[in-house]
């Protein structure tokens, strides 16, 4: 069998196996719509994450460790050394993984602050269209109490089909809002018309906003990074460990710790993906609040 063929049993038998464990469809690599190839998608589910990385950071760890019986095994004048630079590379591994850590929260912080600067843009701006004249602002407000019902679609949305419809009913409705409140203000050039067209701007803008925080995740470059420091960490460690290799079961603690914490910091970093997601309090608040 050829090395693509075998590549290509891998992948499959992978993702049969993912499946099993993880409803959500995924993809090692897709194309918007634009035909552009985006980044894998691997991040996006912290579940098959945790698995890859510990399976690939427990065969590092005894990989290390049967190249050191295999091998002359350190001596006591070179131990001090080793420890030092096993030291040095765990260390280095930390900061990697704090440094991103924090590079995923302060992501998610600024989802949520997307968030709720979207809900006052909507609700400031449903205030302010009461200000047209009646029929013109009946319409206005109708449109945007379907925009918002959009909007709250899109935090809850999954699946890829759903997304694309929300995102195309949401395109159309900020088309039909901008309408509206421009036909008035070509007719009326007054200070309460350029308010209401001036906020309308502020509800498309901060939705712009929150699409691009969305966007916005953990670079490719520096997942690999951190999957490179974290396989020559396991590696140090099972070639520095003492005793026999199917009895030490210490090696397999670091790989557990490590994909913890990518998991965990893919959590965090995916909205749609995981456990931690971004719940649209303030949309729904709002959404409850035009209802009463």
């Amino acid at each position: 069998m050829s090395g693509a063929a075998l590549l290509d049993n891998s992948v499959a038998m992978a993702r049969s196996c993912t499946r099993a464990f993880w409803p959500f469809p995924f993809r090692f690599a897709d194309r918007n719509r634009t035909g552009d190839v985006q980044m894998p998608s691997l991040t996006s589910h912290p579940l098959f994450l945790f698995i890859v990385s510990f399976v690939a950071m427990s065969v590092g760890a005894y990989a290390g460790a049967m190249l050191a019986q295999r091998h002359r095994k350190l001596a006591d004048d070179m131990r001090d050394e080793f420890n030092v630079v096993q030291a040095a590379t765990l260390t280095l591994l930390a900061l990697m993984i704090g440094f991103t850590f924090s590079m995923a929260v302060s992501r998610y912080d600024q989802r949520k602050t997307y968030e709720e600067e979207e809900a006052n843009a909507i609700g400031t701006e449903y205030l302010r269209a009461g200000l047209l004249p009646d029929t013109d602002a009946q319409r206005v407000q109708t449109l945007l109490r379907r925009y918002l019902d959009q909007r709250i679609h899109y935090y809850l949305a999954q699946d890829d089909d759903s997304i694309a419809r929300i995102n195309a009913a949401t395109n159309q409705l900020e088309n039909d809002l901008w309408m509206a409140v421009r036909n008035v203000a070509v007719e009326k050039q007054t200070p309460v018309i350029a308010l209401a067209v001036s906020g309308m701007n502020d509800v498309i803008n901060t939705q712009g906003y929150t699409q691009a925080s969305w966007w916005n995740h953990i670079p490719l470059t520096a997942w690999s990074l951190m999957l490179g420091i974290g396989l020559f960490c396991n590696l140090l460690i099972g070639y520095g460990t003492r005793g026999q290799i199917r009895r030490n079961a210490v090696l397999l603690i670091l790989p557990v710790v490590i994909a913890l914490s990518f998991a965990l910091i893919a959590d965090i970093d995916s909205p749609r993906g995981g456990l931690i997601r971004l719940a649209p309090i303030n949309l729904i608040a709002l959404s409850q609040s035009f209802g009463s």
